[in-house]
This record gives structure tokens, C-alpha cells and sequence, in this order.
């Protein structure tokens, strides 16, 4: 769905960070014009305002505040110590973190108006990185908006409130959807941190305790036991509306906590990964009958790719204007000449592939190269954008070849789980874990291949994959061709032992030819800004 988002002025829920602030009960003001305000009950007596807050939830994911593209950020005025707004998006975050500390990614841009971007470009970032605090900041604010959108629908409040039987019924559903949308952040989160700040509807706000600390098992089995619970509640798969969690994203979030839990609790769960991942594939969800190209591209909702989208974040050019997500995607892959052929005027001239990722993905033509790249290009100098293999991915072109709604706020919307990535999980377990058939993997492997255009491989290829290292490899370039730039490739390194040492990549550690890094890397740092406000909260090793 194209989400029609409420405008929440002054939406003051407190992130889990921090539950000792005033409380929010008094201050969530619905702006409804420019003249009247509504309080909280006032907000609630409206049967539509449990949607509306539900679409509040779902934005978050895409957009950054109440203004777009920027202004009245949830996350505060820059002025006041909040994070650059466009730096805050949800995807934009996310995807740098996970996609410019490996070998898929590295961007042009200096440190005078992206201070700490060179940092990811190198390894060598601290607890003080802007793009690493915002991030953090973002995901809390996340779930601290379902913890509260939880304590307002509760069985007493909404039958104090008089809310009919039927909405009763509708709301089950939107708390099973909120309380999934709080897993997918928390899952984040430890990957990303490992050891987190943990809350839930449970914990009040304004009661002036500082929210505990739980590690990274702790929150691995809560984001279990929440979805196991929620199975019930959840729309069947694919007859929710497009936009909107239903039970196939549930398993297939079920199905990557078990793929990497052995990174994330030291225990090996793939019997169960294969379990959740049968699950999901053989679910209405598809692989799309269309060329490559169109998953990304500005009409993706509509093209057929929804097929084959699990859960997607969605974007508008006009509804959802930000200067992160798909419109980020885009612009910083591009100069303004090749930005015409990609439907928008503009080019910020950003992020391009290492040498060692075009190597390792060969002439595969799902990985999509401007025309002129030279292949495969050294970067002797990272702030050059003329150094360095420039790819494409998404497009704000539709499978039509017109232009999306805006010339430059992309259309295009991110697939953060799709059936073409769960058929290479089923893979993977085959292959390196020995769970599932390999004849069954390599049907799927040459599934994808075929749709992208690439030429198939025999059985042969997998039998001459002896060692473990080399099964390992076989599945990063799979994972590459297909799911390069789609915020997959640091957690997959890390999950297939390749990211600290055993593989390197230019300016991996901050060395032109590449370095092996220290293990404490495969964790960012708790933000200093955050371990000053929660006296319970430590720093990770290593920082």
C-alpha cells in the first residue's frame, strides 16, 4: 500500500533509550489543519485513528518526519542535537551500515558534509559516528512507537473507549502486524549491536527507571516467542493489503534469526531455519515471471515484482518525499547524465563496487554496470567517483520506460524480503549447513539465474565444492549476483566467515589493497550520546 500517513505533531513517545521522560499521554496531537489540535482521547475517539497510527508505524520505515522531506523530524532539529534528517531514514541507515563496510559498496562523498562516511568506507568508524547514532536513534524510535501503540489498544482501554466488536477485531490484527514491525527492528538491532537497551509496552514511561539491558540471546528468544505468538493473529500469506506484514514475513524473519544464530547465540539453528524457509517458499509469494530489472524499478508494486515481494517498505515521489530510502538508492548511484536514463534529473555522484566484488560476480547480467565502466576498476582514491565500477540497481523508471510521479523522489520500493532471497537461503542450508535437498537448491539457484539471464550450472559445480571455504564462496557470489545493494552483505559475510579475514577487499580496514580487520568489528559501537543517557547500557569491545 501506498500509505496515507497521518500527521502526528510533537509525537513525543520516548525510545526504549530513555523511559524516565514525561509521559506522551498528554502530548500525542493529531494536526488535523492548521487550526485545531486534538489531544490524545480526543485522537482515539475516531475509529480511523487506530489505522492512521498503524500507517505511522509502517512510515517510519520510509520516511523521517512530519514534513517532507525534511523538517519536524521525529528524531529532533538537528539544531537541538538530533541526527541530519536525511542522514536518519530508516533503509538509508540501514543499508549503509550493512552495505559500505563490505566489498559491494564504497562512496565518494567527504567528510565536510557526511562527516563519519569515510569511516564506513574504511572499517575504522567509532562511538561517535553520525550515521551509526542515527541509525540506533531510528530503530528505538521505532519500537518506541509500538510499545505504545500497544499500551493504547488494550482490551480495557478500548473497551473504555466503546470501540465497536468489529474494530476490536481489525485492531488483533493491527497489534499482531505492530508487534512483528518491533521484532524486525529488534532483529536489526542485534544484529547490528549485539547487546541492546530492551523494552517493552510494559515498561512506563515517566516511571523513571532506566530501561535494562538484554543480550543478544535474551532478545533473540523474545523476537521468537512474539512471532510464534502472533502467528494467529497475522493475515494468511499474501491477503494482506501490498504494504503490510502477513504470516509469510513473520516466517521468513523466523527463518533469518535461525539462519544466523549461530552468529548471534553461538548455537546452530539451520534444522529450524529449514523448516521456516520451506514455509515461506511454499507460500502464494513467487519468484515474478519479469526481467531482472523490473524488481526495482518505480512501478515494483504493480509489474508483477509484488509477487514475489515478502515485505516491502514502501515509497511515493509524491506521498512519501525523502531524501533516504529508494530516492537515495538511486541519486547517490549516479551522475546527472545516467540519473536522465534513470528517470530523474539529478546525480549526487556516490557510491560505486569494489574491484573484488566485480571479480567475484564475473559477467553475470543481473549485476547491472553503466554503460563505460570500466571493468573491473581500482579505486585508488575513494572520493573520486570516476574511480570504480558504477552499477545500477533501482530505477524511478517504470517497466514502461516512463518516469515515476517526481523527477526526484523515486517511486521505486525496497523488497527488505523477497522470494528470490529465500530460495538462496534453502540454498545455503543445503549447501554449507547439509540441511534440505542440493538437488532441490539447485533448481532454485537456476531459477534465478535463468530469470536474470545468466547461464545455469550442473550439479558437477556443486559436487566440485569440497571445502567448506569453497561452499561458503560458492553462496556469497550467488548471494551477490542476485541480491547485490539490498542491504544483505555484511550479515551474510559474518554469517559465512568472510568478513573479519580469509577474504579482503580494497580499503577494507582502511588500507588501499585491504586488511583483515579485528573481530570486534562485526559489531558497531553503542553511540556515546546513547551510553550517557542510559547508565545501564555498556560499550561494546573494542570501542
Amino acid at each position: 500500500m501506498k500509505l496515507n500517513i497521518v500527521k502526528l505533531r510533537n509525537l513525543a513517545i520516548v525510545s526504549v533509550f530513555l523511559l524516565s521522560a514525561t509521559s506522551c499521554l498528554n502530548d500525542l496531537d493529531v494536526k488535523v489543519d492548521d487550526d485545531e489540535l486534538y489531544t490524545s482521547e480526543q485522537f482515539y475517539a475516531n475509529p480511523d485513528s487506530y489505522k492512521q497510527f498503524l500507517a505511522k508505524i509502517y512510515a517510519g520505515l520510509a520516511v523521517t518526519g512530519q514534513t517532507s522531506p525534511n523538517g519536524n523530524s521525529d528524531l529532533g532539529l538537528e539544531a537541538d542535537g538530533g541526527p541530519n534528517e536525511g542522514f536518519s531514514q530508516y533503509i538509508r541507515g540501514y543499508w549503509q551500515l550493512q552495505e559500505l563496510t563490505t566489498d559491494e559498496a564504497i562512496i565518494a562523498w567527504g567528510e565536510s558534509d557526511n562527516p563519519g562516511i569515510r569511516d564506513l568506507n574504511f572499517n575504522t568508524w567509532n562511538a561517535d559516528n553520525k550515521f551509526n547514532e542515527a541509525f540506533f536513534a531510528r530503530i528505538f524510535f521505532q519500537i518506541g512507537l509500538v510499545n505504545e501503540f500497544l499500551r493504547e489498544t488494550t482490551e480495557e482501554k478500548l473497551s473504555s473507549r466503546g470501540v465497536s466488536t468489529d474494530l476490536k477485531a481489525q485492531i488483533k490484527t493491527f497489534r499482531a502486524e505492530v508487534r512483528f514491525l518491533r521484532a524486525l527492528s529488534y532483529y536489526h538491532a542485534i544484529d547490528i549491536y549485539g547487546r541492546i537497551p530492551f523494552a517493552t509496552e510494559g515498561d512506563i514511561i515517566g516511571s523513571g527507571v532506566k530501561p535494562s539491558v538484554q543480550s543478544r540471546e535474551y532478545v533473540f528468544n523474545y523476537i521468537l516467542g512474539e512471532l510464534n505468538e502472533i502467528d494467529g493473529d497475522l493475515a494468511a500469506a499474501k491477503t494482506n493489503e501490498y504494504g503490510r506484514a502477513d504470516k509469510a514475513a513473520a516466517w521468513m524473519l523466523k527463518a533469518k534469526l535461525y539462519q544466523n544464530s549461530k552468529v548471534y547465540t553461538g548455537v546452530d539453528k539451520s534444522t529450524e531455519a529449514l523448516a521456516e524457509i520451506t514455509k515461506v517458499i511454499g507460500s502464494p509469494y513467487k519468484v515474478a515471471t519479469i526481467p531482472y530489472a523490473n524488481l526495482f524499478k518505480a512501478d515494483n508494486n504493480t509489474n508483477g515484482a509484488q509477487d514475489e515481494v515478502i515485505f516491502p517498505i514502501t515509497f511515493d515521489g509524491i506521498k512519501t518525499k525523502t531524501y533516504g530510502g529508494t530516492t537515495f538508492l538511486i541519486l547517490a548511484s549516479c551522475n546527472k547524465p545516467v540519473g536522465a536514463t534513470l528517470g530523474v534529473n539529478d546525480g549526487w555522484a556516490g557510491f560505486r563496487a569494489r574491484q573484488e566484488f566485480i571479480q567475484s560476480t564475473g559477467t553475470d547480467a543481473r549485476v547491472m554496470k553503466v554503460a563505460g565502466s570500466t571493468d573491473p576498476a581500482s579505486i585508488a582514491d575513494y572520493s573520486k567517483f570516476d574511480e570504480g565500477t558504477k552499477l545500477i540497481k533501482f530505477s524511478n523508471k517504470n517497466a514502461g520506460g516512463g518516469n515515476g510521479s517526481d523527477g526526484i523522489f523515486a517511486d521505486a520500493d525496497f523488497a527488505l524480503f523477497r522470494m528470490g532471497d529465500a530460495y538462496l537461503m534453502y540454498a545455503e542450508l543445503a549447501i554449507v549447513n547439509g540441511k534440505g535437498s542440493t538437488a532441490t537448491a539447485l533448481g532454485y539457484i537456476n531459477a534465478l539465474r535463468t530469470r536474470g539471464g545468466a547461464a545455469n550450472i550442473a550439479m558437477s559445480d556443486i559436487d566440485a565444492l569440497t571445502t567448506t571455504d569453497a561452499k561458503e564462496m560458492f553462496i556469497l557470489n550467488e548471494r551477490a549476483k542476485e541480491l547485490y545493494w539490498e542491504g544483505t552483505r555484511r550479515q551474510d559475510l559474518i554469517r559465512l566467515n568472510h568478513y573479519v579475514s580469509g577474504y579482503t577487499w580494497q580499503w577494507k580496514g582502511g588500507i588501499q589493497n585491504g586488511n583483515s580487520i579485528p573481530s570486534t568489528r562485526t559489531l558497531f559501537p553503542i553511540p556515546n550520546k546513547y551510553l550517557n543517557i542510559n547508565s545501564n547500557l555498556s560499550q561494546n569491545p573494542g570501542y
